[in-house]
């Protein structure tokens, strides 16, 4: 059975990228966007999503005012805070409000991956503990206590971009890059939205690093085309 997945955030870009993100992990499925506070409170009464992905910077109120609200209103699902915000009372707010993990942009997909994947493990043994109390042995009752309470995964280290390449645009081509998509700069340039050339440096380097791989496209004249898909 799959996750719902609500994305909240205010850049129509990043939010596609974190769609895309998410639909590649097994087990999860984005049922809706949400750009605004407000829009993201409407879609959780209308959408009833298992998990929120929510950025903290939103035009009409801030994402740590949207979980307080979600709680007042009796929402127990779970709530992953994505932002770049890295104040220490940003934190302890997200995490007084329940957040289940706060991941700082930017980062790779293996890293959200990794949430995702813990948070499915807690939910799975969460739904597993009887109303009425936990039955088994105490190295078993324990067991089941500690998945629910599992501590954050260690983020996924990545090796430094070369001088001059950002690691969200980075990301940005690799999620143009999933499901199998076969792209040339061109065509990968407007799927990020940056230029051809800038295109072509991102998907060097991750050919250069083995990530991704070149195929050579011969037409009927003139030199032939590059296509790129991830390995």
């Amino acid at each position: 059975m799959s996750l719902d997945v609500l994305v909240v955030e205010d850049d129509f870009m990043v939010a596609s990228i974190h769609r895309r993100f998410v639909e590649r992990v097994p087990g999860f499925r984005v049922v809706g966007e949400a750009h605004s506070g407000a829009d993201a409170l409407a879609a959780v009464e209308a959408l009833r999503p298992d998990l929120v992905l929510l950025d903290v910077h939103l035009p009409d109120m801030s994402g740590i005012e949207v979980l307080r609200r979600l709680r007042a209103a009796g929402h127990d699902l779970g709530v992953i805070v994505i932002t770049a915000a890295r104040e220490a009372d940003t934190v302890r707010a997200a995490a007084a409000g329940g957040a289940a993990h706060y991941l700082v942009k930017p980062f790779a997909s293996e890293d959200l991956t990794a949430r995702l994947q813990e948070f499915r493990r807690a939910r799975a043994a969460l739904e597993g503990l009887d109303d009425d109390g936990v039955a088994g042995s105490p190295a078993d009752i324990q067991a089941d206590i500690d998945a629910v309470f599992a501590r954050p995964p260690q983020a996924t280290p990545r090796e430094p971009l070369p001088k001059g390449l950002s690691q969200e645009t980075a990301d940005a081509v690799l999620a143009a890059l999933a499901d199998g998509a076969e792209l040339s700069a061109t065509e990968c340039a407007d799927a990020v939205g940056v230029s051809r050339v800038s295109a072509r440096r991102y998907l060097e380097h991750f050919a250069t690093a083995g990530r991704a791989a070149v195929r050579l496209n011969y037409g009927t004249a003139g030199r032939p085309e590059r296509r790129y898909r991830l390995r």
